[in-house]
């Protein structure tokens, strides 16, 4: 219970939180090789990315800062983000996206899902479906389950995790089944966090 308390307590600061997230997932280098392989931000072309639950926009600098937009519900972390990292940025939840219809050609979900009730979330990805132009990459990182038996740090990572919602691969393929094929998925394990990646396509 303390310590629960005091990992909402830092996820309020958001440059200890930065700090802390930093520590523990090996200074994100799992994610940043994935967003590079997977959306290709700088392959020269003129797409627009979305960064959906970008929070205090960590990864804004993987993309062209004048081409990402960043979504979160958070003030406090929108506030930093707006000081510290490039890009534009949004206040707004995923459920109710305030864009027009296929705004972006490709879009980044890290961490996410795992925060989010079953009927919420399938709403933000119907969402992501409505704003994305057919044929969007849309790259999905969520947390999931160690295998057993294995990563102790992780099991117990989880176990502390503000998120209440991790599944099972099952459970994320069901929820983009509806508007998105998944060109590839495989597992990633970033410090001490396990992740389920997964490649969508948007369907026409």
């Amino acid at each position: 219970m303390m310590f629960d308390l005091l990992l909402n307590r830092l996820s309020t600061t958001p440059e200890l939180w930065n700090r802390l997230r930093w520590l523990v997932e090996a200074g994100f280098t799992g994610e940043h090789l994935a967003i590079a392989r997977e959306l290709r931000p700088w392959h020269g072309d003129h797409r627009r990315f979305l960064d959906l639950g970008c929070g205090t926009g960590e990864f804004a600098a993987d993309f062209p800062a004048h081409r990402y937009i960043g979504v979160d519900p958070s003030l406090t972390y929108l506030r930093f983000a707006v000081r510290r990292r490039p890009g534009s940025y949004v206040a707004a939840g995923g459920e109710a996206l305030p864009f027009a219809d296929q705004t972006f050609d490709a879009g980044l979900i890290l961490g996410v899902l795992h925060h989010l009730p079953d009927t919420t979330a399938r709403l933000v990805m119907h969402e992501v479906y409505r704003v994305m132009r057919p044929g969007a990459t849309i790259l999905v990182m969520e947390d999931t389950p160690p295998p057993p038996g294995q990563n102790p740090l992780g099991h117990l990572m989880h176990a502390l995790d503000r998120g209440g919602y991790i599944r099972h691969d099952a459970d994320y393929q069901a929820m983009f089944g509806d508007g998105f094929d998944v060109v590839r998925h495989y597992p990633l394990r970033s410090g001490i966090c396990d992740y389920a990646v997964y490649v969508l396509r948007r369907r026409p």
